[in-house]
């Protein structure tokens, strides 16, 4: 029976996908580690430890499908060890070969290669639902050149931006992640087969070679040494995804915000027949931005458990490994299911430009004070000025009253400006700084980037 959201039917949906499910199950958990005992077999048969006999024998009893997944867990809640019954099993099928099953590796060594190969099948759908978010980002900045609107610092208004600009501030972040995440492949997916503590002991002058023939059958990197006792590989592994959820965390708090019905700027895709409330019928909530958000902090303490559990005792210990165990399915399953919402909400996300335009005006003109300033202090001096404007902002803001009627009655204002320059002024669309120069700027980058991905 099921009890974790991963694995609850009605729940599921919303913590995870399919495609990242299938690599963390009882299933294919097994079939990596015997994938590792296969290749294991191979490389030994290769350099004369076992027989050529004995390494197609296990090769060809190496498939998952071959064995009672129930048997397995019930011997190994016999025998107290995680392993030990899927050798047993193994062993059984190859028949007179078994001899050579396991030869020469320890438990840790297939579990954490096993591991190590689920982990890099994670990497490659995430790797590639990071790309397609990449591509909606630039698609949605490119899309809102022209959306004007407040920009918040503190949670108020501060001054005018775009939503263009906004986007392509995200969209260098996502690519930096993608580097990032590039950037590691060659550090993170590496295997281990050194034997009880690391030193090969077991395989005699050729442990190097069987390592190293092993982890090129199964694809992954040869280490300098045995990491039995050094867990950082996964802690950095489990950074980067981190760091990847808590930017998605971000940007779906943010679209949560304007989406509020006070600010109302942008709005969730709304689909026929999709239901906001069970008792009031008239809402329209963030469903799918909430589930993208709730997701950060469970990924964010998986990776803190992680980080624990590079406190290894000695050569190594089942404490810390073990919290490995819970916290990699959760990181990977977690932020596949994120990075596959924000790939459907992005796209169709309704932009209210009319919503936005309403906002900017409604401090009466207030947010362009700093370009009133501005323009002043060429005649006042910045300081003076100011104070002036300061003066005069003030005034609309505590009275409720339009910023132009209040600069227009300002006599140290009116003797350098009319009221068709100060309207002009007034006009937020005319003061985004250089946010159409930077958004060609990132898009520009994102287009050398995708050349090369």
């Amino acid at each position: 029976m099921a009890s974790h959201v991963i694995d609850l039917l009605t729940l599921q949906g919303n913590f995870s996908t399919p495609e990242m499910r299938a690599i963390w199950t009882d299933e294919n958990r097994l079939q990596q580690q015997l994938k590792v005992e296969a290749a294991l077999a191979q490389a030994e048969a290769k350099l004369g430890l076992i027989p050529e006999q004995a390494a197609e024998a296990i090769e060809k009893a190496s498939q998952a499908d071959l064995y009672d997944i129930e048997e397995i867990a019930a011997e190994s809640a016999r025998l107290k060890h995680s392993m030990m019954a899927t050798i047993n099993a193994l062993q059984a099928q190859t028949g007179d070969y078994g001899e050579y099953v396991h030869y020469g590796v320890t438990t840790q060594d297939v579990v954490d290669t096993g591991h190590m190969l689920q982990v890099k099948a994670s990497y490659q759908i995430i790797k590639a639902d990071l790309l397609k978010a990449i591509d909606h980002i630039a698609q949605f900045a490119d899309d809102n050149r022209d959306a004007v609107m407040a920009g918040r610092t503190h949670g108020m208004h501060a001054l005018p931006t775009t939503l263009a600009f906004k986007a392509v501030v995200w969209l260098d972040e996502f690519i930096r992640h993608y580097q990032r995440a590039q950037e590691m492949e060659g550090r993170v997916f590496v295997g281990n087969i050194s034997g009880g503590v690391g030193t090969y002991a077991s395989f005699g002058d050729l442990g190097a070679q069987v390592e190293t023939e092993t982890l090129e059958i199964l694809g992954l990197g040869v280490p300098n040494i045995s990491w039995q006792s050094s867990r950082d590989r996964f802690s950095e592994y489990a950074n980067v995804l981190a760091l990847i959820s808590a930017s998605l965390g971000k940007i779906g708090n943010e679209l949560y915000n304007l989406m509020r019905t006070d600010i109302g700027e942008i709005e969730e895709g709304f689909t026929d027949g999709k239901v906001g409330s069970s008792t009031m019928p008239h809402k329209r909530n963030p469903a799918a931005i909430e589930g993208l958000v709730s997701l950060t902090p469970p990924i964010q303490k998986a990776a803190e458990l992680i980080h624990h559990s590079m406190m290894t005792e000695h050569e190594r210990d089942a404490m810390s490994w073990r919290q490995e165990w819970v916290a990699l399915p959760e990181i990977n399953i977690y932020l596949a299911a994120q990075l596959a919402n924000f790939n459907q909400i992005l796209p169709n996300l309704l932009v209210r430009k009319d919503k936005m335009t309403a906002n900017l005006n409604s401090q009466h003109g207030l947010i362009v004070s700093e370009r009133v300033m501005f323009e002043v202090a060429k005649a006042l001096g910045k300081q003076t000025a100011h104070h002036v404007v300061y003066e005069n902002a003030m005034t609309s803001f505590e009275q409720g009253r339009d910023f132009l009627e209040v600069l227009s009655r300002d006599g140290r204002i009116t003797q350098h400006f009319d009221k068709a320059a100060l309207e002009d002024l007034l006009d937020p669309a005319n003061y985004t700084g250089l946010a159409d120069q930077k958004v060609d700027q990132v898009l520009a980058y994102y287009k050398e980037f995708r050349k090369d991905v």
